[in-house]
């Protein structure tokens, strides 16, 4: 059973730029629970999670609350917000090895302890071998179970997801899609999804808000 206090609320969210409202949405996300945003390029999907976030740009004007857990994070700044952000590039640091890259997420604690987190971590994503590679020498999909691993040792409270599976061919698209939703429920995180793609949407298997 969930509790209402962990949802993700936006509360009457709207988004302008130069005047002209991009979006006006009014939502609830509770834990384990997808809501998919779904519009075409430039409609702003991109635009409402940088607000959710933390970080958007100031020609945009913004205005509503953002709750996550029951708390109020619309003034905080982003390292305070306990959201995850996967984007559509895993954006490993190419200069780490897999580990050490999970590693810089893992909050202060015991080196053996934050250790064995990375590698509770890799076998969960089925990349238990993979903890000294080269994240360049990963495949495709490799990848985005690596990067969403790392947004998950950060222990958000909330996870984004800034269109992460289109750049995955078609069979490994439906088995990180699969992969991400399974974690996500696991968890019990609240997750928004920003799409345009229609089997995005149908596998997230939650409302679908569509963007004009």
């Amino acid at each position: 059973m969930t509790r209402k206090d962990e949802s993700l609320r936006l509360q009457k969210v709207t988004i302008q730029l130069v005047g002209r409202t991009l979006i006006e949405i009014d939502r609830e996300i509770q834990p384990g629970d997808v809501l998919t945003v779904m519009g075409s390029s430039g409609s702003g999907k991109s635009t409402l999670l940088a607000f959710i976030a933390g970080f958007l740009d100031p020609v945009f004007e913004a205005s509503g609350r953002i709750t996550l857990a029951g708390t109020d994070i619309t003034g905080k700044p982003p390292e305070h917000r306990r959201v995850g952000l996967l984007f559509q590039d895993p954006l490993l640091f190419p200069h780490m090895s897999v580990g050490q890259n999970l590693l810089f997420a893992v909050r202060a604690g015991d080196r053996d302890d934050r250790n064995g987190k990375v590698q509770e971590a890799l076998e969960q994503a089925g990349l238990a071998e993979f903890h000294d590679r080269d994240p360049a020498t990963l495949s495709g999909g490799q990848k985005a179970r690596a990067a969403l691993m790392r947004v998950m040792l950060s222990e958000p409270h909330a996870l984004l997801l800034d269109e992460p599976f289109s750049r995955l061919d078609a069979d490994r698209r439906s088995r990180i899609r699969e992969f991400v939703f399974a974690e996500a429920r696991r968890r019990q995180l609240p997750v928004l999804l920003v799409t345009h793609d229609s089997e995005d949407a149908e596998q997230a298997g939650g409302p679908v808000f569509h963007l004009d």
